[in-house]
């Protein structure tokens, strides 16, 4: 009797112990997809502070240029739901991991690059590695913490990586670009990826995945991958042909078919690359259409005020980054610390609703920048209410589209719901670039000043991009019910729990 009362605290110690060290590991694991995410993030603005020391090294025309930014998004935003399907298939972290050591390479060859055609075949694989990498990041964060204020914080960390990355890597690329070359934007992923592709192998837990027989659908995995990335050139070339042109149309339609075609046969299919009943949950369809929206607005601060600050204020590289700096501290001070606790408190559809007022409102507060303005007066009051509403809005989005995700529909629920933010990227991109170009030199013809025509142009983007906010906190309003804790996936099956936990 004594011998198992003096073992019975021994046996507690041990627990306790084993449920610290499971604990850690989590969260290791959550920094290494976070550091992994986060180069990814990185790489998609930290090479456009460089586009004019890139195009006078290598001698890029005007419309070639583009295609240093455009060779990466055309595979990355069509093969984001096609990689998150093979993580749910294969295994996520088989998947992951062999995204990084892609994504390393081809940055390595960016890096050492002289001529402009492998800058540019360079950057579509760099692209392709980014999707693989990208896709399963967050399927896996939700699969690692399924206890719901756990997942809260869990999200707030990645949506930091993902809303903050952006206006870093305009630090970053000013900063190496002035010091060094811009060949360094693309040589310090090398360190940082091979770190985090070690990492992954030695933290993250081994799955096997479904396997291929349960969703091995060769059809529409081309009929999807086509469409996305048909969808995605057709947008970005619109600054080129214009949006009523036959390039435009052509090609846009054909993508609307294949997109078209692809739906039809997951509807048939046995085993379907995306399953549809992933969009049952009416607030993870509305959560998907409202990130396209959001992000489509937020291109109106995320590009255009750098132009801004650049060709009206007169900033250079290093004071542009600085300058958007104050949105990346608003997120993290949001994302890490308020929101996950507010969404545990009140539920993702709570707190996504001011998050989106917030960031219509500063969007708003840029549509009136002057031509003469002051960064203190005129844009540092716009970026706080950015900062905050991201802060707010995308923890609650990301929570809201993984709400209804079994263990094995989590990849491609998260290729997904980065495919609607790389979608909204391209089609603000294009569209609010476009207007505020046609718009200046609408108003150079009339006879305006560089300065004030730019300004103008700046302007209506600016507001634009607020009213696309706005539809989308209409739609928020409309659309998505209220919970205050995480829903149950659908069609949760003991397998797939197993597996989850194995």
């Amino acid at each position: 009797m004594t011998a198992v009362t003096s073992r019975a605290p021994l046996e507690g110690i041990h627990v306790r112990r084993s449920n610290a060290a499971a604990e850690t590991s989590r969260w290791s694991a959550l920094a290494v997809l976070c550091a992994g995410q986060l180069m990814v993030i990185l790489d998609g603005t930290i090479v456009n502070v460089a586009l004019p020391s890139i195009q006078q090294d290598l001698g890029f025309s005007s419309s070639g240029l583009a295609w240093v930014v455009n060779a990466y998004l055309v595979p990355f935003g069509g093969l984001l739901l096609l990689a998150g399907r093979l993580g749910d298939l294969i295994g996520r972290k088989r998947v992951f991991i062999a995204g990084l050591c892609l994504f390393t390479a081809a940055s390595l060859l960016c890096g050492v690059s002289q001529e402009p055609a492998v800058l540019l075949a360079s950057r579509f694989v760099q692209g392709i590695g980014g999707a693989v990498t990208s896709a399963v990041t967050l399927g896996m964060v939700v699969t690692l913490f399924p206890q719901p204020k756990e997942r809260a914080k869990a999200i707030g960390v990645y949506s930091f990586v993902q809303s903050a990355g952006g206006s870093m890597g305009l630090l970053a690329g000013g900063a190496l670009t002035q010091a060094t070359s811009w060949h360094w934007i693309f040589f310090v992923n090398v360190p940082i990826g091979i770190v985090a592709a070690l990492s992954a192998g030695r933290v993250l837990a081994s799955e096997h995945g479904v396997g291929l027989d349960k969703g091995t659908d060769v059809v529409g995995a081309l009929l999807v991958t086509s469409a996305l990335m048909l969808s995605v050139y057709t947008i970005v070339e619109t600054t080129d042909y214009g949006w009523t042109s036959t390039h435009t149309t052509s090609f846009g339609a054909a993508a609307l078919a294949l997109l078209l075609a692809f739906v039809v046969r997951q509807a048939k299919a046995t085993h379907p690359l995306l399953p549809l009943r992933v969009f049952r949950a009416r607030n993870v369809s509305g959560a998907m259409g409202i990130q396209a929206l959001m992000v489509a607005g937020m291109f109106s601060f995320q590009f255009l005020c750098v132009l801004y600050l650049q060709k009206v204020l007169g900033f250079d590289e290093t004071h542009t980054g600085l300058g958007i700096f104050p949105v990346s501290v608003a997120i993290g001070a949001l994302s890490l610390g308020l929101s996950p606790k507010l969404i545990a408190r009140f539920g993702p559809r709570a707190v996504l609703l001011p998050g989106l007022s917030l960031i219509a409102a500063g969007l708003a507060v840029l549509g009136r920048v002057p031509a003469g303005g002051s960064y203190a007066v005129d844009v540092l009051p716009a970026l706080l209410p950015l900062g905050i509403g991201f802060g707010l809005a995308m923890p609650s989005l990301a929570t809201l589209a993984m709400s209804a995700a079994t263990p094995q529909d989590s990849g491609i629920a998260s290729g997904m719901f980065n495919t609607m933010q790389q979608i909204g990227s391209a089609f603000g991109l294009a569209v609010l670039s476009t207007l505020a170009t046609s718009y200046t030199e609408s108003l150079l013809g009339d006879g305006a000043t560089n300065t004030s025509a730019l300004t103008d142009g700046y302007q209506l983007a600016f507001r634009i991009g607020s009213g696309l906010v706005a539809a989308a906190l209409l739609l928020a309003a409309t659309v998505l019910r209220s919970v205050t804790t995480v829903q149950r996936p659908l069609a949760a099956t003991k397998p797939a729990a197993e597996n989850a936990t194995r």
